[in-house]
Protein backbone atom coordinates (compact mmCIF):
# COMPACT_ATOMS: atom_id res chain seq x y z
CA UNK A 1 0.00 0.00 0.00
CA UNK A 2 1.53 3.37 -1.21
CA UNK A 3 1.74 6.26 1.26
CA UNK A 4 -0.84 8.24 -0.43
CA UNK A 5 -3.39 4.90 0.03
CA UNK A 6 -2.22 4.91 3.81
CA UNK A 7 -3.31 8.82 4.14
CA UNK A 8 -6.13 8.64 2.51
CA UNK A 9 -7.22 5.51 4.63
CA UNK A 10 -6.26 7.37 7.85
CA UNK A 11 -7.91 10.65 6.82
CA UNK A 12 -11.58 8.62 5.59
CA UNK A 13 -10.88 7.00 9.09
CA UNK A 14 -10.15 10.00 10.84
CA UNK A 15 -13.54 11.38 8.80
CA UNK A 16 -15.58 8.54 10.26
CA UNK A 17 -14.60 8.13 14.03
CA UNK A 18 -15.07 12.22 13.70
CA UNK A 19 -18.45 11.53 12.58
CA UNK A 20 -19.45 8.95 15.10
CA UNK A 21 -18.00 11.24 17.65
CA UNK A 22 -19.97 14.18 16.80
CA UNK A 23 -23.13 11.67 16.85
CA UNK A 24 -22.51 10.30 20.20
CA UNK A 25 -22.14 14.15 21.71
CA UNK A 26 -25.48 14.71 19.57
CA UNK A 27 -26.96 11.75 21.63
CA UNK A 28 -25.48 12.84 25.07
CA UNK A 29 -26.56 16.35 24.18
CA UNK A 30 -30.37 15.12 23.59
CA UNK A 31 -30.01 12.73 26.62
CA UNK A 32 -28.82 15.66 28.86
CA UNK A 33 -31.74 17.75 27.48
CA UNK A 34 -34.03 14.87 28.25
CA UNK A 35 -32.89 14.61 32.14
CA UNK A 36 -32.91 18.80 32.58
CA UNK A 37 -36.53 18.29 31.46
CA UNK A 38 -37.12 15.81 33.54
CA UNK A 39 -35.13 17.49 36.59
CA UNK A 40 -37.72 20.42 36.04
CA UNK A 41 -41.04 18.41 35.88
CA UNK A 42 -39.83 16.89 39.21
CA UNK A 43 -39.09 20.35 40.44
CA UNK A 44 -42.80 21.16 39.65
CA UNK A 45 -44.06 18.52 41.42
CA UNK A 46 -42.48 19.17 44.57
CA UNK A 47 -43.19 22.75 44.39
CA UNK A 48 -47.08 21.24 44.05
CA UNK A 49 -46.66 18.67 46.74
CA UNK A 50 -44.71 21.57 48.91
CA UNK A 51 -47.90 23.69 48.20
CA UNK A 52 -50.19 21.11 49.13
CA UNK A 53 -48.59 20.32 52.44
CA UNK A 54 -48.41 23.62 53.33
CA UNK A 55 -52.50 23.65 53.12
CA UNK A 56 -52.87 20.80 55.16
CA UNK A 57 -51.18 21.82 57.59
CA UNK A 58 -52.97 24.88 58.01
CA UNK A 59 -56.15 22.70 57.92
CA UNK A 60 -54.80 20.50 60.55
CA UNK A 61 -53.94 23.63 62.94
CA UNK A 62 -57.26 25.13 62.43
CA UNK A 63 -58.90 21.80 63.34
CA UNK A 64 -56.79 21.36 66.15
CA UNK A 65 -57.67 25.02 67.44
CA UNK A 66 -61.81 24.24 66.66
CA UNK A 67 -61.12 21.37 68.92
CA UNK A 68 -59.57 23.11 71.32
CA UNK A 69 -62.35 25.85 71.72
CA UNK A 70 -64.62 23.21 71.16
CA UNK A 71 -63.10 21.56 73.91
CA UNK A 72 -63.44 24.65 76.91
CA UNK A 73 -66.71 25.33 75.24
CA UNK A 74 -67.51 21.57 77.09
CA UNK A 75 -65.75 22.34 79.80
CA UNK A 76 -67.98 25.60 80.50
CA UNK A 77 -70.63 24.49 79.69
CA UNK A 78 -69.94 21.70 82.09
CA UNK A 79 -69.40 24.10 84.67
CA UNK A 80 -72.61 25.47 84.42
CA UNK A 81 -74.68 22.54 84.19
CA UNK A 82 -73.44 21.87 87.52
CA UNK A 83 -74.30 25.54 88.99
CA UNK A 84 -77.76 25.45 87.83
CA UNK A 85 -78.01 22.19 89.24
CA UNK A 86 -76.35 23.33 92.45
CA UNK A 87 -79.11 26.34 92.56
CA UNK A 88 -82.08 24.46 91.25
CA UNK A 89 -81.34 21.98 94.29
CA UNK A 90 -81.15 25.41 96.75
CA UNK A 91 -84.49 26.70 95.32
CA UNK A 92 -85.72 23.38 95.71
CA UNK A 93 -84.61 23.55 99.49
CA UNK A 94 -85.88 27.18 99.78
CA UNK A 95 -89.89 26.10 97.99
CA UNK A 96 -89.20 23.41 100.46
CA UNK A 97 -90.05 25.40 103.09
CA UNK A 98 -93.19 26.76 102.11
CA UNK A 99 -96.36 25.07 103.03
CA UNK A 100 -99.85 25.26 101.31
CA UNK A 101 -103.01 25.07 102.69
CA UNK A 102 -106.69 25.15 101.69
CA UNK A 103 -107.94 25.28 97.85
CA UNK A 104 -106.55 27.67 95.30
CA UNK A 105 -108.91 29.73 94.04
Amino acid sequence: MSLRSRIVLISSLAVTGVTAAGETIQRVVGEIERVSRIVAEIEVSMEEQSVGITQIDRSVAEMDRATQQNAALVEQSAAASAQLNDQAQHLAELVGGFKLTGNAA
